[in-house]
């Protein structure tokens, strides 16, 4: 029986393995650029001056919903890594080893949260370029780690859709019909104040719009406790509900 410290061991040996191919294929890092600043661009140049009447002023409110955005379609990757590595039978060897058995998507998750460390930091650093300034550094920290831990919960929902998916272009389509939907139907990029009553009471129960408020509170000031508390609880929710689905649907494969 795999012990504690044993699991531990085995998740980064694994997490390794997958941050090592960066160093084969560089590419995949540049995936992990190009579409934040590409995102960051596109947002605060075309749609800041109608949003807010200046791209500085519309940067300064969107560049947490942005950050969000990013962070959450990147968790996509890690859905599309492990129905890969199903694919092509990696799985069925780690599976023969005597390792801890949620150490292979542990592993995984762990090594891709590394990756979006990578491009929350680029998206902020460009961010401050074109103009934004954050409150303060503790609110950047704060921001970082409250991305990080959202991602990571909603990392599972993502491995279950990668576990029972029959195709990296499967996956996609399953995971862009939750991501969109949580993404835009939120206070990411528009106040709540300007949509339809009817779909007020939606965003204003969506997690997306809970963490947006957070990131956006820690990054510009303003009241955190709120907000925190209620991305923390849905995270905890996400990872309860999803990891035992996501460890399940593992072993049946």
């Amino acid at each position: 029986m795999t012990t504690l410290v044993g699991g531990l061991q085995n998740t980064a040996t694994l997490a390794w393995r997958n941050l090592v191919q960066i160093k084969h294929n560089p590419m995949e890092l540049m995936d992990l650029s190009i579409q934040p600043i590409m995102f960051l661009l596109l947002f605060t140049y075309v749609f800041g001056g109608q949003m807010s009447g200046s791209t500085h002023a519309y940067l300064q409110y969107a560049l947490a919903g942005i950050i969000v955005q990013n962070g959450i379609f990147a968790t996509l990757n890690t859905a599309v890594g492990l129905n890969s590595d199903l694919q092509k039978g990696v799985f069925d060897r780690l599976k023969s080893l005597p390792i801890a058995r949620s150490a292979p998507l542990a592993g995984r998750v762990l090594a891709d949260l590394v990756k979006q460390v990578w491009s929350l930091v680029l998206m902020l650093c460009l961010g401050m370029v074109l103009g934004f300034r954050p409150d303060s550094v503790f609110g950047v920290l704060g921001a970082l780690a409250l991305m990080i831990v959202f991602a990571l919960a909603l990392s599972w929902m993502n491995v279950l859709i990668g576990m029972v998916a029959s195709s990296p272009e499967k996956v996609q389509m399953m995971a862009f019909v939750v991501m969109f939907p949580l993404t835009f139907s939120s206070s990411a990029f528009v106040s709540v104040s300007s949509m339809p009553g009817w779909l007020q009471a939606w965003v204003k129960v969506n997690p997306v719009t809970a963490l947006v408020d957070a990131m956006r509170a820690l990054l510009n000031g303003g009241a955190v406790a709120a907000p925190v508390t209620h991305t923390l609880l849905w995270a905890a929710a996400l990872a309860v509900v999803f990891f035992p689905l996501a460890l399940r649907a593992y072993q049946r494969r």
